[in-house]
């Protein structure tokens, strides 16, 4: 992919984002107001309106296309890795949207264990898997915006995301390093 179709492609992403959020704000809009989310689903806590979706979830498409490309870039000419990275990409996106999608649905039909359990797996697979990537969180947050809005959701990604970078970027060296050090 040339530098000249990922910038076409970088537009055409953020561009379908926006459409997005404006047709699910129109879309609540015309059906009795834009909603707003309680911070732990608690009345107490302040509100948080589904108008802050228009500024996130554009950022953090732009953010992983950014993040993708420079990704893509740093292989120069080497075809097979380069499909392999937008491969990898892909599955990451789509992964966390359709979990992202499974927790808010289960969340709003009342199935509130379920989105808890799959929480707590999200946040063991990211000791494994990187899912502190810009294009995981992207995911996540799209997947959710319907049920939950974008803030409570980014809230929560970010945390489970700066895990799974500590796992990755602290531990995991530091694994490797003592497995290494043993003598075979």
């Amino acid at each position: 992919m040339t530098e000249k179709q990922f910038e076409k492609l970088k537009y055409y992403v953020i561009a379908i984002t926006i459409l997005f959020v404006v047709g699910h704000l129109l879309w609540e809009h015309l059906n009795g107001g834009i909603l707003g989310h309680h911070l732990m689903h608690h009345s107490d806590y302040p509100l948080i309106s589904n108008w802050w979706g228009l500024l996130i979830l554009p950022f953090l498409a732009w953010l992983s296309t950014v993040r993708i490309e420079k990704r893509v870039t740093l292989q120069s000419g080497d075809a097979p890795v380069r499909t392999k990275i937008l491969r990898v990409v892909l599955i990451g996106f789509f992964g966390m949207l359709v979990l992202s999608l499974v927790q808010s649905l289960s969340f709003s039909i009342g199935y509130e264990n379920v989105a808890i359990y799959l929480s707590l797996g999200l946040v063991v697979v990211g000791l494994f898997l990187p899912i502190y990537r810009a294009e995981c969180i992207f995911g996540y947050v799209f997947g959710s915006i319907v049920f939950t809005g974008a803030v409570i959701p980014l809230i929560g990604i970010l945390v489970i995301a700066g895990i799974s970078w500590f796992s990755h970027v602290c531990i995991k060296p530091l694994v490797f390093r003592v497995i290494r050090a043993q003598p075979q």
